[in-house]
């Protein structure tokens, strides 16, 4: 029998070994999902950028395997769409009443009201402007200004009939105001349609406004409707941004329960907020109807409802991130057109690259709020 060797471990100047740790393999491990605590400003817009970067690859992936090389992609959002003149107002004349629609959703979401009804706000905002129009109602002078108020009083009553509707039946307003739109659009036809049908041609849209009645045009041809979009993001971003007004919606927005009992004036806000969001989804509709087509015709809002509520989503409800990302579904628009005329590239194309944005930008808010946490081994 071998004899056993001595246990040196504790003799002076002599140390015990240390033992190896063994560590468990990355795909082994387990994983909790834990809330983010605080969340600085430059981690949510380095994981909203590359959240979107990830979706414009994914969508410049489709349309490359959908015959687009990539040179022409870059051709036709890139170059042709901001040193072409044309096409540079044709972005500034689409962004306008994308700018103001996002506006008036990203309004009302922070008050926590889900506003659906927009379009049918902006086919009461544009039936009020086409009324003053057609009856000729004020002096030449001040039509144009009597048509703006009109649409802004035409969006304020439809959105109030949600409004109303929830605070005195408990009604949802998803529900009330996307029936709404309905109602609204069979209004427009009835009037293009009947009454105010052109007796010219008998198509279904009215008269074309008198030119006194016309947005007008700044040098190189470019829309003024661009200009009144920026001055209502500019108020909008000064209401929520630096008032005091803009500070109690913050709080209605985090708890309602806990801003009442801070003594914020909860129903005051949540009324004042959601009327200021139809009026100024009316002022879209008036923006359409006299800015872009003239007069009235009957189906000058389709898709603007869809459209506001991806800008006020992407914008996470502030009114200069919607100007920002207004622009960019704007260009989306006019390169689709490109896209359609050169390249046969069909238009749900469009709707389904909108898609993948909207999916990519939701999947970065949960990272910005959450982070994967792995479990220690005494936890297991």
């Amino acid at each position: 029998m071998p004899p056993t060797p001595p246990n040196t471990h504790n003799l002076p100047g002599v140390s015990a070994p240390v033992p190896v740790a063994r560590r468990t393999p990355l795909l082994a491990r387990r994983y909790t999902l834990e809330l983010r605590q605080n969340v600085s400003v430059a981690r949510r817009a380095t994981m909203f950028a590359l959240s979107l970067a990830a979706g414009l690859l994914v969508s410049a992936a489709i349309l490359i395997a959908a015959g687009v090389s990539p040179a022409d992609l870059v051709d036709e959002f890139l170059v042709q769409t901001f040193t072409d003149p044309e096409n540079l107002r044709a972005v500034l004349f689409q962004a306008a009443p994308l700018i103001v629609i996002g506006i008036a959703a990203a309004l009302a979401f922070r008050a926590r009201f889900w506003n659906l009804g927009l379009e049918g706000q902006m086919i009461f905002g544009a039936i009020g402007a086409t009324g003053i129009a057609f009856y000729h109602v004020g002096p030449p002078a001040a039509q144009l200004w009597l048509m703006l108020l009109a649409s802004l009083l035409g969006g304020l009553l439809w959105v109030a009939l949600p409004l109303l509707l929830k605070a005195r039946l408990g009604i949802n307003e998803i529900i009330s105001s996307l029936m709404l739109n309905y109602v609204a659009s069979n209004g427009l036809l009835y009037l293009v349609y009947g009454p105010w049908q052109d007796p010219k041609d008998g198509f279904p849209h009215s008269p074309l406004f008198p030119d006194f009645a016309l947005l007008p045009h700044l040098p190189h041809q470019v829309s003024s409707a661009i200009v009144l979009a920026a001055l209502v993001a500019l108020a909008a971003w000064w209401f929520t941004e630096r008032s005091r007004a803009g500070l109690y919606l913050r709080f209605v927005h985090a708890s309602e329960s806990v801003a009442g009992a801070l003594g914020v004036p909860v129903q005051r806000m949540l009324v004042a907020t959601v009327l200021m969001s139809g009026a100024i989804a009316g002022m879209a509709g008036f923006v359409v109807a006299d800015g872009q087509e003239g007069r009235l015709t009957e189906a000058f809002y389709t898709g603007y409802g869809f459209s506001g509520v991806l800008i006020a989503f992407l914008a996470r409800n502030n009114p200069l991130g919607a100007s920002a990302v207004a622009v960019l579904v704007a260009v989306l628009f006019v390169a689709g057109r490109g896209l359609q005329v050169f390249y046969q590239i069909p238009f749900s194309m469009v709707q389904l690259i909108q898609a993948i944005l909207v999916i990519s930008v939701a999947a970065s808010d949960f990272f910005v709020r959450h982070r994967f946490c792995p479990v220690l081994a005494d936890e297991q």
